[in-house]
């Protein structure tokens, strides 16, 4: 049997999964790491501990006797976004820690790059629709302003896959999906754009050179096999970032696809040729590891945060019962929420808990419970959590359908993915099929897999994954409750102009 291993290396920690070469996964290994918070906006995490989630998943991976390491013909990473790794000429970390995704530390440098670049032209020309201090190149432009030292001994800044490829190959590349997030990829040229180079004073040989995700960086370096107990004949594809082999694991192959992510923060992307960019809204765009594609999103950073502080805040009572009862602790409150009619007997909440996306007025806006009163019962609150997420993504995806062609099915997949009854809530609430996706919560791995069977020859092209990702649950709308939906989102929307205003108001206090 010949097998493939897939990492999704996010946020939380590193899952191993092993496929075979039809692309079934056979088991799966998950290792935490920290993120660290020295200071604010500061979000750091150690690449070492990358490579020892790595490593240590690999070897368990292989130790469940679901295949034989001799089997293993390639692997291919996912890797989080907008990671800044300094690496000096012989290969060494310059920084014990580093800023990752959603760092935004760069504050001032970002203010004089703008000074001189045009941002809704940057912002058009790139795809950067994250807060601008999230992206590469501002946190590099610290690195030299905060950290001279360091920075004087540069050699090349990589990404969080791009560090472990190193460490697995000894070769230093990106490609066009994980670069397209450095805030210098110019999204129709497919390459680093001298203006915004220049803007920033780096030079371009400190990005890694570019290449399709399919790319073999070689085989393991002997270090490298004996530490994961592979043999150096595994081939190491250049793989992707997390949002663009996702993109691909749940089956957005081809323009109009849409899926929508429903974890800690959700989004709603959208794969077609020409990026989607749009000024009121601005959707973020990354290149997809389907060479001339892209990958659009747009987002809101509180969806299953938003349900876990009212687990842990409002019902931290729920737990127990959960334990006590053999159940998952959200499906039982998600059974409560359901008791509430549709709309909660008028009460809204707006999931805004960590700001807002730059779809708001406001990024400084916070959530809210509105029309709370005595009646209102512990149902009522939660089926309002649960309605809220879906009202704010159902008005990004309004906005979304202006701007493009959408299928009429949503695919969906993460946790949020597993609830009959909030994936039916959801088909409700934009009175459009829900389909829950069959990669579920291994959408990232799946597309990373699909990279390394590409690649190595074992696919022709990725038409495979359309048979591989199957939608084996769909949820049609009610019309009645679809109908009922629509004027309480009428009344709803009104969050978003009302909220923004007093978040300035409260700034001030």
């Amino acid at each position: 049997m010949t097998t493939l291993i897939a990492y999704d290396l996010g946020t939380g920690g590193c899952k191993a999964s092993l496929y075979d070469a039809d692309g079934t996964a056979l088991a799966s290994v998950f290792r935490a790491y920290d993120t660290l918070y020295p200071n604010a906006g500061w979000h750091e995490q150690r690449p070492t501990d990358w490579w020892d989630a790595v490593v240590s998943s690999t070897r368990e991976l292989l130790a469940s006797g679901s295949a034989d390491a001799s089997s293993v013909r390639a692997l291919a990473l996912s890797g989080q976004s907008l990671a800044v790794v300094p690496l000096d000429g012989a290969g060494n970390l310059l920084r014990d820690t580093v800023p990752i995704w959603s760092d935004t530390r760069p504050v001032e440098q970002v203010q004089r790059f703008f000074q001189q670049v045009d941002a809704d032209e940057w912002y058009l020309t790139t795809g950067n629709g994250f807060s601008q201090p999230t992206y590469s190149v501002f946190k590099i432009m610290w690195y030299r302003e905060q950290e001279p030292d360091m920075f004087s001994q540069l050699h090349k800044i990589v990404g969080s896959k791009d560090y472990i490829n190193y460490r697995l190959t000894g070769q230093i590349a990106t490609d066009h999906s994980y670069a397209s997030g450095s805030g210098t990829y110019n999204l129709a040229t497919r390459a680093y754009d001298t203006r915004y180079l220049a803007a920033s004073g780096l030079s371009m040989s400190l990005f890694p050179e570019i290449v399709e995700s399919a790319t073999s960086l070689g085989g393991l370096t002997a270090e490298a096999a004996a530490a994961l107990g592979l043999p150096t004949s595994v081939e190491v594809f250049c793989g992707g970032v997390d949002n663009s082999c996702m993109a691909l694991g749940a089956g957005n192959t081809r323009t109009g696809r849409i899926y929508l992510s429903l974890g800690s923060s959700a989004w709603l992307a959208v794969s077609s040729e020409q990026p989607v960019v749009d000024l009121a809204i601005r959707p973020f765009v990354f290149a997809h590891v389907i060479p001339n594609l892209t990958t659009s999103a747009t987002s809101i950073f509180a969806a299953g945060s938003a349900f876990r502080w009212a687990r842990d805040v409002l019902f931290a009572q729920m737990k127990q019962r959960a334990l006590e009862s053999e159940r998952d602790v959200y499906d039982l409150l998600v059974d409560l929420a359901m008791q509430s009619p549709i709309g909660a007997n008028r009460l809204f909440f707006n999931p805004s808990l960590a700001g807002g996306s730059a779809a708001y007025a406001n990024p400084d806006i916070r959530g809210a419970f509105l029309g709370l009163d005595l009646r209102h019962t512990a149902s009522d609150v939660l089926r309002a959590v649960l309605e809220g997420i879906a009202f704010d993504l159902c008005i990004m995806y309004r906005k979304l359908a202006c701007l493009v062609e959408l299928d009429d099915t949503i695919l969906i997949v993460g946790g949020g993915s597993k609830s009959q009854p909030w994936r039916q809530l959801f088909a409700n609430v934009f009175d459009k099929p829900f389909a829950r996706a069959s990669s579920g919560q291994d959408a990232a791995s799946l597309g990373a897999a699909a990279v390394a069977a590409v690649g190595s020859g074992l696919w022709k092209d990725y038409e495979r994954i359309e048979q591989l990702v199957q939608s084996d649950q769909v949820e049609v709308p009610d019309a009645a409750s679809s109908t009922q939906y629509r004027s309480l989102l009428r009344v709803y929307e009104q969050t978003w102009s009302h909220l923004s205003e007093i978040a300035d108001l409260m700034k001030t206090l």
